[in-house]
């Protein structure tokens, strides 16, 4: 089975990069079907606001002709047009949803699954000269990670990490046995974070993600890591795993203004 995986689509941000009549639920469907995918993987960052994303997401499923699975990411969770504050709610609605794996572990075949969650950050890649007071601040410099004013899980960071961690492990627990492939959106390995030295980084690598995933890495046969966040276009083969981080990201990161060209850049394929 051949697998496409893409993150970070920022399609709102990005629509002004869009040509007359051009629509990004086009141009994605569009690679997957030159790709001849036949399991299409979104790892987070469709958009800032959960409708869209969902509506997007329906759109492509139907367009691309492939099952279509995703993890929400932070700006996922946004309500930017809806103006809903409780981040759970919107997950609930993500949970339901026909392309969420969002305690729902997709299985492939009989020797393959997918598992994961949007995953959380509990400030462990951040700089431990920083307290944990300061990352709750979540301000830096005048700089403040935009979640703090848009995410709300009634609990802290850290705290919402171990929620989703938690059900990470116990998907994992229930297809024990098969090769996973572990989707979230955060970020699960060193490699992937903002690398030093980085002044303002050494700060906000705290809102990446999370150095526990290696224990899972360890106790579960993951085969294959897909994440997103760090608006990276990397892949990396590590302890016989492969690591993959494919996104799209913000067109001011863009090497050219084509939305075409970009996407087939930062579009990975896997065989399994």
């Amino acid at each position: 089975m051949k697998i496409g995986v893409l993150s970070d689509i920022h399609i709102d941000g990005n629509a002004e990069m869009l040509s007359e009549g051009q629509k990004y639920v086009e141009i994605v469907a569009e690679r997957a079907r030159l790709e001849k995918v036949e399991l299409l993987l979104i790892a987070g960052d469709i958009s800032n606001d959960y409708i869209t994303s969902l509506t997007f997401l329906h759109g492509l499923e139907e367009a691309c002709a492939c099952k279509v699975l995703f993890v929400p990411g932070n700006h996922d969770y946004w309500s930017k047009e809806n103006g809903i504050t409780d981040t759970k709610l919107i997950y609930e609605k993500f949970k339901k949803d026909s392309t969420s794996i969002l305690e729902n572990p997709y299985i492939v075949n009989d020797e393959w699954a997918v598992v994961g969650n949007s995953g959380w950050y509990d400030h462990s890649f951040g700089d431990s000269k920083f307290s944990k007071e300061e990352f709750a601040q979540m301000t830096y410099k005048e700089r403040t990670w935009q979640d703090h004013y848009f995410v709300d899980w009634q609990m802290t960071n850290p705290e919402a990490h171990r929620w989703f961690y938690d059900k990470i492990e116990k998907d994992l627990q229930a297809v024990e046995g098969k090769n996973i492939i572990l989707m979230t959106h955060i970020v699960t390995h060193p490699e992937f974070i903002v690398p030093m030295p980085n002044e303002m980084f050494e700060y906000f690598n705290a809102f990446i993600g999370s150095d526990e995933y290696d224990d899972l890495y360890r106790k579960y046969n993951i085969k294959v890591s897909v994440m997103g966040h760090v608006h990276y276009r990397k892949s990396l083969e590590l302890n016989d795993i492969t690591y993959i981080c494919a996104c799209l990201g913000n067109s001011n990161e863009w090497r050219t203004s084509d939305p075409v060209k970009e996407l087939e850049a930062s579009f990975v394929t896997l065989t399994i």
